[in-house]
This record gives C-alpha cells, structure tokens and sequence, in this order.
C-alpha cells in the first residue's frame, strides 16, 4: 500500500491539483539511471494528464549531485510545483530556496532527524519510517506515488494512465541501481521485463537495437547493456539525454539520442580504464587489507569515479573512495560491502565538518571535499569503518545451498531456475 509511506497522500493531493489547474511542474532529477527513470516516469503520466512538464537535470562536474540553490530559485520562479526525484532529502538550504513554489521530494537516499522544508517528502529511508519499504529505489517510489495519485483520481470519478505499462522503467532502475530484489522491488522487476519484452517504449527499444540485445531482456541485460548506456550522458555527455531518451514517444528522436548514448558509453569505457589502472596501482601502494581502500588523482572524470570505486571494491572486497579532483575541490563517490553501512559513516563524516557534503546510502555513496580535507577524512571514515568490522573479513565465505550431481545439471532445471527469477 503507498500509503504506508509518510507524506505519500499529500503529495499525490498536490500532483493532482496541480495537473486539474494546469499549473506549471517542473522535475529536478539525478543525472543517473534511478533518477532518469524516475523522471520518465513522472514525465509520462503528465503527459498522459495532458501536462507537459519542464525537466531539470544538474550537470555532473559543474553543479554535482542534488538540488542546488540557483537552480532551485531558478525554478521556482517559473513553476509552482517542483517534484525532486533521487535527490533532495538532505538539500535543506536549496529546497529552502524554492521561494513560492512547493516541493514534492520523492526519494531513497539516507535522511536525517530534519529534513528539508518541503511540503511532502516520501522517502522510505527517513528516520521516522519503520524500513519494510528501505529497499525501494527512487523510481519505486515514484511508482507507487503514481499508484496512489491514480486511486485519488478514482475517487474524484477520474482514470489515470496505465501504469503497468511503465512497470519496464521501474525494472531497469531497480536493477541498475543495485536495489535488492526482495518483496516489491521483484515484483516490479519480473513484471516489467515481460512489459519490456514488448518492445513498445522507443527509447528502450532503439537502446535494445544498439545494445545489439537479439533476445528477450534479462536483468543482467539491463545491468550491463542497458543501463550503462543510459548512464552515459549523465556521466560524461549530456545530463538529461537518458532521461529524455527514456521519456520520448518518438522513436527517431529515441533512434538518435540511443546512437549518441552508445558512443558516449564507449568513450566512457576509455576513461573508467585509464583511471582503474592508477587508482588501482594506489591502492596497491597502500595496501588492501584495510578497512578502507582509497584513492585520489588529479584530472580524474567526476563521471568514472563511482565506476572505478565499484572495481576497486570488488578487488579488495573493502569499502572503497575514489575521489577525483579538479584544483583543490575533490568529487568523490564510495561504494561498500554487505554489513557495512558506509552512506551512514560518510554522513558522520560530512556532520563532524571533516568534507564539505556528502551522503548516500548503505552501499554507495557521494562526497566533497578539499584536498586538505582528504587525508585526515580518509583517516577517519577507515576508523568509522573498522568499528563496522570492515578489515575484518578474510577471503569471501562460498555458501552453498544444496550440492547437484553432473547428471542432474540439465538445461530442464536451468529452465526451472530461470523461471523462478529474477534473483539478485
């Protein structure tokens, strides 16, 4: 049930009242896949409401992650209602900023005791809520805002848009931003690759043709053909070409922004490798087998840092920060191990004022800081982390579940196992 979630009715009470009085929504999304599909979401259902909705995505390097306070009283100044997806839950002074306008914040991310002065923030990780719902991405929640916007239509004697339809958005966000399949999240992902197995959405299906994908859509096809595609104008092109390419209903349009992603994608793929290898060769330096493994360069893509994090973490089966720096302001992004609550412990670092921000949630997580900051801050998160028992895991445990003979190894139980998906 949405409303499960705090503020989830008001919030749907005010995306009605705006599209009944046709008033001006505007959509400040995150530049990754959770917050495209998100967007997307949102962007369709206006649309079907018969609103077009204006579309603000931050620049990555120039304006970093969430709502920023120009951009917010830019905003405002030209709309009356601003939906924050992915984003905004720890944006106090931004959302602040959005003088005249109320704000929707539909998000996921770790919140503190206070948060924002918004008229509604239906986030499943606020303090205040009980966590059978922690597991949602921020597409999710947007999802099941919509779900509850199209049950208050229906009271007042209205129909809403279908939204079984936009299940495939829902799916390859889940997917792409790591969220556990369990309860809802697998409902959603099952349901929405047989939705995306249509091929009826243009932006999905021309990303799908040069994804070369020639066979009906698994979840690892939009972990690792999908969604880094779509994650590549966030990261080193355009900021919202993911989001319109998902958002479209013209498949040219969908045809060309797809070829512009894929290239962009394999630029990307050059620059992650030329970053994993220094990083890397500085973690070594310093070694793996501590709780924390780090590194930092001069140069480094903002947009390949949460990348090469993610590789060093799999190396060294150690939270990992990689951080690029650009003078002496530094962009970092932080990705941890299961039992490790590394967005808390960053947030820890951001209220003791040793980095300028930062924030996220158990698994992964963003930061800023200066170059004087770095040492001392990589110092102390190690500390915080140790407490979390982060150095002390020696090789990964192999848990099996049952042992299988060779002969019963068929493609009829692969079968079998495939049905029972997704997993993960």
């Amino acid at each position: 049930d949405p409303l499960t979630l705090r503020d989830m009715a008001p919030a749907a009470a005010r995306l009605i009242r705006a599209v009944t009085a046709r008033e001006r929504i505007a959509i400040f999304a995150d530049y990754d896949v959770d917050g495209g599909s998100s967007a997307a979401l949102l962007i369709i259902w206006l649309r079907a409401m018969g609103v077009e909705a204006t579309l603000y995505i931050p620049d990555r390097i120039d304006e970093g992650y969430g709502p920023n306070v120009p951009a917010m009283a830019q905003l405002a100044a030209g709309h009356s209602l601003i939906l924050c997806v992915d984003c905004g839950t720890l944006s106090h002074e931004p959302i602040a900023a959005a003088k005249g306008a109320d704000v929707v914040i539909l998000d996921h991310h770790l919140a503190l005791e206070t948060l924002p002065p918004a008229l509604a923030v239906v986030n499943p990780n606020r303090q205040d809520e009980d966590g059978t719902l922690a597991h949602l991405c921020a597409a999710g929640v947007v999802f099941l805002m919509l779900v509850e916007a199209n049950r208050q239509l229906r009271t007042a004697g209205l129909q809403g848009p279908d939204l079984m339809a936009m299940l495939d958005l829902v799916a390859l966000a889940t997917v792409v931003d790591v969220a556990p399949l369990v309860g809802v999240n697998r409902a959603f992902v099952r349901q929405g690759l047989k939705v995306m197995a249509r091929r009826e959405r243009p932006g999905l299906r021309a990303l799908a043709d040069v994804a070369r994908m020639d066979q009906a859509p698994t979840t690892y096809a939009l972990g690792f053909l999908l969604g880094p595609r779509v994650n590549a104008g966030g990261r080193i092109g355009q900021a919202d070409l993911g989001a319109r390419l998902l958002a479209t209903d013209n498949p040219n349009e969908a045809t060309a922004m797809a070829a512009r992603l894929d290239q962009l994608n394999t630029d990307r793929r050059e620059i992650t490798e030329a970053v994993r290898i220094e990083a890397l060769a500085q973690a070594e330096a310093r070694g793996l087998e501590a709780p924390l493994v780090w590194a930092a360069g001069d140069g480094w893509h903002p947009g390949v840092v949460g990348i090469v994090a993610a590789r060093l973490k799999e190396a060294a089966q150690r939270p990992s920060v990689v951080i690029g720096f650009d003078g002496e302001d530094g962009k970092g992004s932080a990705r941890s191990i299961p039992g490790v609550d590394l967005g808390a412990a960053i947030q820890r670092l951001a209220a003791e004022g040793m980095i300028q921000k930062g924030g996220g949630h158990k698994m992964a997580a963003g930061l800023s800081l200066t170059r004087a900051q770095l040492a001392p801050a990589m110092d102390r998160l190690a500390e915080l982390l140790a407490r979390q028992g982060a150095g002390e895991g020696g090789p990964l445990d192999l848990r099996i579940d049952s042992l299988l003979t060779t002969s019963a190894a068929t493609v009829a139980l692969i079968e079998q196992i495939e049905d029972a998906g997704p997993f993960g």
